[in-house]
């Protein structure tokens, strides 16, 4: 802790070089994962693409497990379009960290692009097999049927969601807006008793009055 906070100072301070430096013998003295990750977005901010990738590789080498190294790398492979490489890192990533919803998402969105929907509908599915009750992958593959034109399904998956995860805002949230508008006031009540507070489902609601033009009652919300 003490290392990353000397290396934090310098480089707010624009002082790259001694920022490394600091990292550097973090490392030599057997750094924490968080080290190397820090080492790699270093040299990403300077735009020394092959360093950020040497100190990627030596990190999962050391830190297999520590998702963000495995979400950095295939980051870097998406920066420099190489799509396949970015690919297998995310997959590298999920055999180690499968319960990483960051990853699945990550490796969905990738899909999407290379394959589409097909695909990225397949990953979502099996990330939701891996991690039950995550209510950030249902919505994924929702919002990715309703870009594509597939308000049925999108529909569908909505219903599943809920019934899976009753008590999520973000779900809540989405439901609001995909439903009818003579529905809505329905909906809104029923995303406040299942989710009293959550700040999706009170945004979510402030927005319908802002759209009515009671203004007075979204501010209160």
């Amino acid at each position: 802790e003490i290392w990353l906070a000397a290396f934090k100072l310098e480089f707010e301070n624009r002082e790259p070089e001694r920022a490394k430096m600091l990292l550097a013998k973090a490392r030599e003295r057997g750094g924490t994962e968080r080290v190397w990750m820090k080492s790699a977005i270093v040299e990403r901010e300077l735009g020394n693409t092959e360093e950020e990738k040497r100190l990627l590789d030596e990190g999962l080498q050391r830190f297999p497990t520590f998702f963000k190294l495995w979400l950095m790398l295939g980051q870097l492979y998406e920066r420099l379009e190489q799509q396949a490489k970015a690919k297998k890192a995310y997959e590298s990533g999920l055999e180690n960290c499968p319960h990483c919803v960051t990853l699945w998402l990550s490796l969905a969105t990738l899909e999407e692009k290379i394959s589409g929907l097909s695909k990225a509908r397949a990953v979502l599915t099996m990330g939701r097999k891996k991690n039950s009750r995550n209510s950030e992958l249902w919505l994924a593959a929702i919002r990715a049927e309703l870009k594509h034109g597939n308000t049925k399904e999108a529909d569908n998956l909505m219903a599943k969601a809920l019934q899976e995860c009753p008590n999520s805002g973000i779900l809540w949230a989405a439901h609001i807006e995909m439903v009818p508008r003579p529905q809505r006031k329905k909906k809104c009540a029923d995303a406040i008793t299942k989710c009293d507070q959550d700040p999706h489902v009170i945004v979510a609601v402030s927005k319908l009055f802002w759209l009515a033009r009671k203004v007075d009652k979204a501010r209160s919300l």
